[in-house]
């Protein structure tokens, strides 16, 4: 019973945590005038997608763009991720989303819809050059790749039991073309023009089945809100396809075609926004690891304190964010406690937050460890001496603490390094988000990924090193 106190007490303290911090994030609201947070996806080309500048480019980007001019709005952009920005629109973290999202009766039971800006509709494509399949009856006994929350899961899933195959899911379009390509999924089904755009920019696959009939896509805003800018996009649609722009900006996306490219083309062109986004990890690490630090030695001492209630809050909260996974954690952070007390996050403060709590809860369990680890006979030749507590583990129990804790912290420098990876969740354009964004740019997963790889080992390589370097050093003084 009192853990369960307790644990309902450290939840709270997040929340409240939380609150203020997300009071600290960027103001985007111009004084005097209203700036729309607009979420988005950024590996869905060609509707949103970034282009070899780092700009988000795409039909959506472009029409949304047009449309605010005509109507003389502001906005800003956020891009998430599909099915981050609908969460983020569930929990009024941005005003409305454009991401190539189908107009449904289920989602229009929580979101209003402006008038369709494209008809879409599901094609199934087969790797390059394999003639075992060209019909859905060919399908039977095996694997299709499928994308979350689009129109092509909704029609292999709702056609599965009719032709005999299982559903293999994916949070992006480039890593369900890679799975085809490498054999693992027999075929693809996917939006019309997001696979005849992929195809074209080289992605390996062929698409061998019509156009089957589907959803329109939609501006979208929560039920009952945001109508002002519902009813100025669709107005500002309408304007834009009488005066031809609309067509326009399809048809730029629509069967364009580039060649090509070389391994060494591909590194050049991409290493800016791969080492911005390795920076961006470095430095999401180093912050969430001190306030981690912070945690970890608060609740590290109690977690050896000779008080009972103070060793069951340690161990509450070490048991909780050792216990819920880091993702999971992410989304309550992010977008369960601001939807339940009614403020906007800033995406980079969830992260902090998220990252800060788990890697506290391990690094509390290496400084109870590593005090541990010292013989009770130095706290008891100090207290025999007539040091206090507090002092004998202060100048004799934490420095011979300290040699055996090293090398645990330089492990957990890494762990969390990498798990920054995750908070690509909430829409972080970390190294790992920088290498999905130019995939779905460039189909170009085994190069990408490679180099992605190796910046990681490099990193990490460097870390072990240094780790080895301190250990020896500390062991010799």
């Amino acid at each position: 019973m009192k853990k369960t106190k307790l644990g309902l007490l450290l939840l709270s303290f997040i929340a409240v945590f939380a609150m203020v911090a997300g009071s600290f994030a960027p103001v985007v609201h111009a004084a005097g005038e209203k700036v729309y947070e607009i979420g988005t996806d950024e590996t869905f080309a060609p509707f949103e997608f970034q282009n070899k500048d780092g700009e988000l480019v795409g039909i959506d980007m472009d029409i949304l763009k047009a449309i605010a001019k005509d109507q003389d709005f502001k906005y800003k952009v956020k891009p998430l991720g599909f099915n981050a920005a609908v969460q983020a629109l569930s929990s009024n973290q941005v005003d409305g989303v454009i991401a190539g999202m189908s107009i449904t009766d289920e989602r229009k039971q929580k979101f209003d819809f402006s008038d369709p800006y494209f008809e879409s509709g599901v094609v199934m494509a087969i790797k390059k050059g394999d003639d075992a399949i060209s019909s859905y009856k060919d399908l039977k006994g095996k694997k299709v790749a499928v994308k979350t929350g689009t129109e092509g899961y909704a029609f292999a899933d709702a056609n599965k039991d009719k032709y005999g195959y299982t559903l293999v899911p994916f949070d992006d379009s480039a890593s369900m073309y890679a799975d085809v390509r490498t054999g693992n999924s027999a075929a693809c089904f996917d939006d019309y023009p997001v696979l005849a755009y992929g195809v074209k920019q080289g992605n390996g696959l062929d698409i061998v089945t019509d156009k089957e009939k589907g959803n329109s896509y939609g501006f979208a805003v929560n039920k009952g809100q945001n109508q002002e800018l519902l009813t100025k996009f669709s107005a500002g649609l309408a304007n834009i396809k009488a005066s031809g722009e609309y067509k326009k900006i399809v048809d730029t996306y629509i069967g364009s075609n580039e060649a090509q490219k070389s391994f060494w083309d591909i590194l050049v062109e991409s290493m800016p926004a791969l080492l911005l986004g390795l920076w961006y990890t470095i430095k999401l690490t180093l912050i969430s690891l001190v306030f981690a630090a912070i945690l970890g030695l608060v609740f590290g001492f109690l977690k050896v304190s000779r008080n009972k209630l103070l060793r069951g809050i340690a161990t509450v909260y070490v048991d909780i964010f050792r216990g819920i996974p880091l993702i999971v954690l992410a989304f309550f952070i992010y977008f369960g406690i601001p939807e339940a007390m009614g403020f906007k996050m800033d995406a980079t403060v969830a992260a902090v937050i998220t990252l800060s709590l788990n890697a506290g809860a391990y690094i509390t369990e290496i400084i109870r460890g590593g005090i541990q680890a010292v013989d009770k006979g130095q706290m008891e030749a100090g207290r025999s001496l007539g040091l206090p507590y507090g002092k004998t583990m202060l100048k004799i129990i934490l420095p011979q603490a300290v040699r055996v804790m090293i090398p645990s912290f330089i492990n957990q420098f890494v762990i969390t390094l990498k798990d920054t990876s995750i908070m690509s969740v909430i829409g972080l354009v970390e190294l790992t988000q920088s290498g999905k964004i130019i995939i779905a740019r460039t189909f170009e997963s085994s190069t990408v990924w490679l180099i992605v790889a190796i910046m990681y080992l490099i990193v990490i390589t460097a870390l072990t090193k240094l780790s080895n370097v301190m250990e020896r050093r500390v062991n010799n003084d």
